[in-house]
């Protein structure tokens, strides 16, 4: 199946949810007028939250959370739970046919736990997860009937337990499997910003790894480029990042488009 979009949306862009009633209404909109859009979430910002109100410490390693045991039935709550449905409400109060899902429903992506970070080195991330393929098909006969899955960055792994898998990996995990024809990661700022604070209109993989060499690339920023330059490998194509405002006012084309090639 052609013509899918996945766009991710997560971080501080979550914080006020009914402040983003323009992007549900374009999103509803879209999808209404036969756009194949399947939204992945995080929600980092509530799950801190949270955590914070319990005296539960949180620690990240090269912008992946690190997850133990104890606090990942919290993680899910909010993820999977209160933040998923919050989506779901606010997409369909504009109109939508959102549905609720996970990474792991239906078996659409299959999940490991994560015993080193992206860099290679070795950590103990607690139920931190990996993605290693899948078909969604679920995801294929959701949007061939005019739904628009919502899914959360909670996976299964083979046992059936819960993996907290960072979003832009899902999204970009996901993007693949379905052969999506473009992922879009949405966030807080225009794109990808250089040293001087400017924003790049695209980049190469060489020029991404030099700038987070060199520091300015950095925390949850990592992730998304790594995550967005995944996916414009597996696929070929370009990856945009952008921000939530220019997306939802359609000039989403301001943003960092990630190049797959030197």
């Amino acid at each position: 199946m052609s013509g899918i979009s996945v766009i991710k949306i997560g971080g501080s862009t979550l914080e006020d949810i009914d402040a983003l009633a323009p992007l549900w209404a374009c999103i509803a909109a879209r999808a209404a007028a036969g756009e194949r859009l399947v939204l992945v979430h995080g929600g980092g910002k509530a799950v801190d939250a949270l955590l914070a109100r319990l005296g539960m410490p949180t620690t990240r390693i090269e912008g992946l959370r690190v997850t133990p045991p104890d606090q990942m039935e919290i993680i899910a709550g909010v993820l999977a739970g209160s933040v998923n449905k919050r989506l779901v409400g606010a997409i369909n109060a504009q109109g939508g046919r959102a549905v609720g899902l996970c990474l792991g429903d239906g078996a659409m992506l299959r999940c490991d736990a994560m015993t080193r970070t992206p860099s290679g080195t070795s950590a103990d991330l607690g139920r931190v997860g990996i993605v290693r393929g899948g078909d969604a098909a679920i995801i294929r006969t959701l949007v061939a009937d005019g739904f628009t899955p919502v899914v959360s960055s909670i996976g299964l792994d083979a046992r059936g337990g819960l993996l907290n898998i960072n979003a832009d990996d899902g999204a970009s995990a996901l993007a693949a499997s379905l052969g999506a024809d473009r992922l879009v990661l949405l966030t807080d700022v225009p794109g990808v910003r250089d040293g001087a604070g400017r924003t790049c209109p695209s980049l190469t993989p060489r020029a991404i790894q030099g700038m987070i060499e060199r520091g300015e690339i950095s925390g949850g920023m990592i992730p998304k480029v790594r995550a967005a330059l995944d996916a414009a490998g597996q696929s070929g194509r370009p990856v945009l990042i952008t921000s939530t405002t220019a997306f939802a006012g359609g000039s989403e084309e301001r943003g960092t488009v990630i190049l797959p090639k030197d």
